[in-house]
C-alpha cells in the first residue's frame, strides 16, 4: 500500500480515536456544552425582538448566524490544539514518523471537524424549537447546511493550522482571540450586517465569517427573510466564491507552513518551551 494512503488512514483513525475521547471525556464534555448552550440562552431572549419590523425576529435571523460563527471558530480550536502538541512534543514525535506529518494533519481535521458537528447540534437541535420561522421541515434546507458546513470548514480549519504554526506557544494564543472576536462583531451573526455602515459591511464580506452565517441563513429561513441582507439575495455563488478562495489558500500555505514549522522542531527547543512553562507555574 501506498505509504501516503497509509499515513492518511492511520491519520483518519487517529482523529476518531481523539473524537471519541473528547466525548466521554467529562472536562471535553463540558467544553462541548458551554459554549452552545450560552448561546442558545442568548436566542431565548432575542425570539420574540422584532427586526425592523420585518416579521422576523432577531433571534430567527441570528440562529443561522451563530451556527456559522461557531464553524469559523473551529479555526481558533485547530490552532490552539495544534500549539498545544507543539509544546508538550506530539508534533516532534509525529515528524519522526515517516508522513506523520500528513496523518497528524488528517487526524486533527477529522477530531476539530467532528467535534464541531457535535457543538452545532447540541446549539440547532433544541434552537429550533426554541425559535419560530426556522425551515427546518425541507431536505434541501439540510442539503444546503451540510455543503455550507463542508465548504466552511475546509477554509477555516486549514487556516487554523497555519495560526497554530505561527503561534510558539498556548498563551500567546490570546492574541488571535481578541481579532477574531472584531471579525465577528461586523459580520451581521446577532444583527443583520445591513444595519452597519457600508464601510463596515465591505470589510465583513471579506472574512468567511460573514459568508458562513450567510450560507447557513438561507438554508434554515424563508426566502422573504433575504430582504434585510445586501442586494436582498442569499448569493450562493458568492458564498461559494469567497469560501473556495480562503480554502484554496488555506490548503496551500498549510502543508507548507506545517513542514516548515516542524523542520525547527527539536527535542531542545521542546525541552525549553517545556522549562519556560513550568517557571510561568511556578
Amino acid at each position: 500500500m501506498n505509504p501516503t494512503t497509509t499515513a492518511l488512514r492511520a491519520g483518519g483513525q487517529r482523529g476518531l480515536i481523539e473524537l471519541r475521547q473528547s466525548l466521554t471525556n467529562g472536562a471535553d464534555l463540558w467544553d462541548h456544552a458551554f459554549w452552545p448552550v450560552l448561546m442558545l440562552v442568548v436566542t431565548f431572549f432575542l425570539r420574540d425582538v422584532s427586526f425592523e419590523g420585518t416579521g422576523f425576529s432577531v433571534g430567527a435571523l441570528a440562529l443561522p448566524g451563530i451556527l456559522g460563527m461557531n464553524a469559523a471558530m473551529a479555526m481558533v480550536t485547530m490552532s490552539q490544539l495544534l500549539t498545544a502538541d507543539r509544546e508538550d512534543g506530539t508534533l516532534l514525535r509525529a515528524k519522526a514518523t515517516p508522513n506523520g506529518m500528513s496523518g497528524y494533519l488528517v487526524g486533527k481535521l477529522v477530531s476539530v471537524a467532528g467535534g464541531l458537528v457535535v457543538d452545532l447540534s447540541i446549539f440547532l437541535v433544541p434552537g429550533a424549537f426554541l425559535v419560530s420561522g426556522l425551515v427546518t421541515g425541507s431536505v434541501e434546507a439540510w442539503l444546503t447546511v451540510a455543503w455550507v458546513l463542508a465548504l466552511g470548514l475546509l477554509a477555516a480549519l486549514p487556516l487554523g493550522a497555519v495560526l497554530g504554526s505561527v503561534f510558539s506557544s498556548a498563551r500567546a494564543q490570546g492574541l488571535l482571540i481578541l481579532p477574531i472576536l472584531a471579525v465577528i462583531a461586523i459580520s451581521g451573526v446577532f444583527y443583520p450586517v445591513t444595519a452597519l455602515p457600508v464601510w463596515v459591511q465591505w470589510v465583513a464580506q471579506v472574512f468567511p465569517v460573514y459568508w458562513l452565517g450567510l450560507g447557513m441563513r438561507s438554508a434554515l429561513l424563508p426566502d422573504a427573510a433575504a430582504a434585510v441582507e445586501i442586494g436582498q439575495s442569499w448569493r450562493h455563488l458568492e458564498t461559494v466564491g469567497v469560501l473556495t478562495a480562503w480554502a484554496v489558500v488555506g490548503l496551500v500555505l498549510a502543508p507548507a507552513v506545517l513542514r516548515r514549522m516542524a523542520r525547527r522542531e527539536s527535542g531542545s527547543s521542546v525541552a525549553e518551551r517545556r522549562e519556560r512553562s513550568l517557571r510561568r507555574v511556578g
